[in-house]
């Protein structure tokens, strides 16, 4: 019996708190795991300078899948009956639910594991695309091909482990915790914390005095 790729949904970035999980019908018949390097050019008077990693940008993850409401795709089995009483659209609807639909308890959409075989691959959606494609004769749906787009979610410890952060020369990523400034943290990451003028402006942060636990910053190669 072949394994079902399935889609679970946690309300939290430890993935802890699972709110629930969507099948799909049928496997897709390939997905795509598209990688990136960001290269960061260096000051040279060189026809061809130098450049040093900047940082490894999230990693992304595509296929598209059918959810079919004839019984043709499922086959003559138990999931035949399952989706004839259960249709597309609600189908569908759960899924959005799941993985598009803001959750109300973190006032955004959920954090998604993609497991199938060996994948594992912790992400957020960020697209998703319904074509609907064959109806009854009320219009009701019976099947729709949906596309589905996710991007890598990494905590600031994973991040650093992939990039082995260890000098000022590589972009690091910080969350803010209570009692956190701007000069502390720079001085944390570059080991001085008169940079924090410049990490402020590289982040576009209109008001660096008063740090948002929870906020992002990103703590870019220093010039030299």
């Amino acid at each position: 019996m072949l394994t079902p790729l399935e889609i679970v949904a946690y309300k939290d970035d430890r993935f802890e708190s699972e709110v629930g999980k969507y099948q799909l019908q049928i496997n897709p018949e390939s997905f795509s795991h598209t990688h990136a390097v960001d290269w960061k050019p260096q000051n040279s008077t060189k026809p061809a300078p130098e450049v040093r990693l900047a940082t490894l940008p999230a990693q992304n993850l595509s296929f598209f899948f059918y959810v079919d409401g004839t019984g043709v795709l499922a086959g003559a089995d138990a999931s035949t009956k399952k989706y004839r009483i259960q249709g597309v659209m609600e189908k569908i609807g759960h899924f959005k639910r799941l993985a598009y639909s803001v959750n109300g308890d973190i006032h955004k959409p959920n954090f998604l594991i993609v497991l199938w075989g060996k994948l594992r691959f912790k992400c957020r959606l960020n697209k998703l695309d319904i074509d609907y494609q064959l109806f009854d004769p009320t219009g009701i749906p019976l099947r729709a091909k949906v596309t589905v787009g996710f991007t890598e979610y990494l905590s600031d410890e994973e991040i650093n482990k992939r990039l082995e952060l260890k000098s000022p020369d590589l972009t690091h990523a910080r969350t803010v915790i209570a009692g956190d400034t701007l000069p502390l943290m720079c001085h944390r990451i570059y080991g001085d914390s008169r940079y924090y003028l410049a990490v402020a402006e590289a982040n576009q942060l209109r008001d660096f005095r008063n740090l948002q636990p929870g906020t992002r910053i990103l703590f870019p190669p220093l010039t030299r």
